[in-house]
């Protein structure tokens, strides 16, 4: 009997190391959305750093979808792929029904995906200008 605690305990332990090795920081939790955006071809995709400037979050990903239903399912591919590579779920979601600006908010990282005409009026990029900007280069 005590042989079976020993290894329950063991595996225990080595799942917890598992799965503190597959959570990402929270650079490469954005890195990583920002990748499933440009899977879903969103268009000019920024990640902001704004730790330094901000407790809301560390980083913000902001991309462009051209439809309503591209901006949809940018933010279904995000999900697909966090639950996926991380098993996490977004602690809220906001605006997946109209499809205009969807903010999904990961805790480390809020994602905001906006329709054109929703990006060029709210201009976070501006409003959180003094965060710095991460380079993030899409895929050819």
């Amino acid at each position: 009997m005590r042989q079976q605690q020993k290894y329950a305990l063991d595996n225990l332990s080595n799942q917890n190391q598992t799965a503190l090795n597959i959570y990402p920081t929270s650079q490469e939790l954005a890195w990583k959305i920002a990748e499933a955006a440009d899977d879903k071809k969103a268009a000019d995709i920024a990640i902001l750093q704004v730790e330094d400037v901000s407790y809301l979050t560390d980083y913000f990903v902001i991309a462009t979808g051209f439809s309503k239903i591209q901006v949809k399912a940018i933010a279904s591919a995000i999900e697909e792929k966090m639950t996926e590579q991380f098993q996490i779920n977004p602690v809220r979601i906001e605006g997946k029904s109209e499809g205009n600006w969807i903010v999904q908010d990961y805790g480390e990282v809020i994602v905001h995906l906006f329709l054109p005409s929703e990006r060029e009026y709210y201009n976070l990029e501006a409003f959180w200008g003094h965060a710095k900007r991460i380079e993030f280069s899409v895929s050819k």
